[in-house]
């Protein structure tokens, strides 16, 4: 059973995402919290396994309760559910620690494989919505800084895992690697397993991330 902290400033959409998480089975909803300070607080109490985190709040915003639960090196992993429309901070929620997000008008069936998903230690975000999202937010991403090929981590990849790198950073699923490399899809999950432990990122998201920051790819890129 996947335990769920539930973290939004309205009453209402945690009514909402408790029911719907109350109905599954599979997901106990262990706590609710209104805003970044309690959900910090309720996550090293709870330790829950998945954190369903709001951006918007009031007092400590969801980036800044995703950095610091990510920094206590607990077992919690945050989805970041958000408003695509409004909110501008995926990126440095990303970066602070979070493991994806879906947004608020996700269906029910996409939210609880998304909460699986991140339980199981994956990323949430799909390859397509990876695309959109980094084109909507490419104002965010940083110039890269300094030679990438003087990047140690990078230096430890070889020529094929860079370009699977590559790849991951242009939101391609592992289908779409296997058929544009001629290989198997289990190949191209081996490639993309050692690409993930070698630049040290926990899930695609980081890895798309570590992509953009060394210029190996950039939005709208083919």
């Amino acid at each position: 059973m996947t335990t769920v902290l539930i973290v939004d400033d309205h009453p209402l959409q945690r009514y909402g995402f408790r029911l719907l998480l109350d109905s599954i089975p599979e997901t106990d909803v262990v706590g609710e919290a209104a805003h970044g300070a309690e959900a910090v607080r309720k996550t090293a109490e709870l330790r829950p396994d998945v954190v369903l985190m709001d951006v918007r709040m009031p007092g400590m915003d969801g980036i800044e309760a995703t950095r610091r639960i990510t920094a206590a090196g607990d077992r919690s992993r945050v989805l970041v559910l958000t408003t695509f429309d409004l909110d501008e901070y995926v990126h440095a929620a990303l970066r602070a620690g979070a493991s994806g997000f879906l947004l608020k008008d996700a269906r029910p069936d996409e939210l609880l494989a998304g909460i699986r998903a991140v339980a199981d230690g994956d990323a949430v975000i799909a390859p397509a919505l990876t695309r959109r999202l980094l084109h909507e937010f490419s104002h965010l991403v940083p110039p890269p800084s300094g030679d990438p090929a003087e990047n140690p981590r990078l230096n430890t990849l070889t020529e094929r895992e860079r370009e699977i790198l590559v790849a991951i950073g242009k939101g391609w699923n592992n289908s779409e690697i296997a058929s544009h490399f001629v290989v198997s899809e289990s190949t191209v999950k081996t490639h993309v397993g050692r690409v993930l432990a070698k630049i040290g990122a926990r899930d695609r998201v980081q890895a798309v991330i570590f992509a953009y920051d060394q210029g190996l790819a950039r939005p709208q890129s083919e």
